[in-house]
């Protein structure tokens, strides 16, 4: 496990910090900031606020996923699936939250909403070629390796 210092903006005094729920969590939470609750309809999405602006570190991206919870029991998810904020992104940190579920869902100031990790990357340079390397693989996909 790898550990960095993060500087992060509170934009809103009812901002809260992300938070690991365990030692070992890769992730940390994301929290609403929202005045009163908000309602999210079936098949909705809506920007949900956390408060907070991030200096993601050069070489690193964060990544906003769904917390199990939201998405197993209420069916709240982000609607991009996997949320990129880019190390030269100044803006606030927001979730686009997605009802999956057929009843309207609240969300209120406080609650975890989204989950961040901050992972390294690799920037490739993209270059055509007339042949790429074989594998046993080959082309398959879909289900293809029959598991």
């Amino acid at each position: 496990m790898q550990s960095c210092s993060l500087r992060v903006k509170k934009l809103d005094e009812r901002a809260i910090l992300p938070k690991y729920g365990s030692e070992w969590a890769a992730a940390a939470d994301l929290y609403a900031v929202c005045d009163g609750e908000v309602v999210i309809g079936a098949g909705q999405t809506v920007f949900i606020h956390t408060g907070l602006a991030m200096e993601i570190p050069c070489g690193t991206v964060g990544l906003i996923y769904a917390r199990s919870s939201l998405g197993a029991k209420q069916g709240l998810a982000p609607a991009n699936k996997v949320g990129v904020i880019d190390s030269d992104y100044r803006g606030e940190i927001m979730v686009a939250l997605h009802n999956h579920s057929n009843e309207p869902r609240k969300v209120s100031c406080g609650d975890r909403v989204a989950q961040i990790v901050i992972a390294p990357y690799i920037r490739a340079e993209y270059e055509i070629a007339s042949e790429l390397s074989d594998t046993v693989r080959g082309e398959g996909g879909f289900g293809s390796t029959g598991k």
